[in-house]
């Protein structure tokens, strides 16, 4: 069965994560400690740095599980 795409609303961005398609190369959670915890709940905090950091971190995504939409 699919998995839903998870939403995080930050400030400026709205970080999407599908987890049908991610292969937890931790890419994420190396780049960017502060908004991608996964020992934390919610394990995204899209506040937690500005919308510009964040969009740099998604795209060194190799899964392209993470994605982003600016608002």
């Amino acid at each position: 069965m699919k998995k839903p795409v998870q939403e995080y609303k930050g400030k400026n961005i709205v970080v999407k994560y599908d987890p049908n398609i991610c292969i937890h190369a931790g890419n994420c959670v190396k780049g960017l400690p502060g908004v991608f915890d996964v020992n934390k709940q919610p394990w995204v905090n899209a506040g937690g740095a500005d919308a510009t950091a964040i969009i740099q971190t998604i795209k060194t995504c190799p899964s392209g599980a993470l994605s982003y939409e600016e608002t």
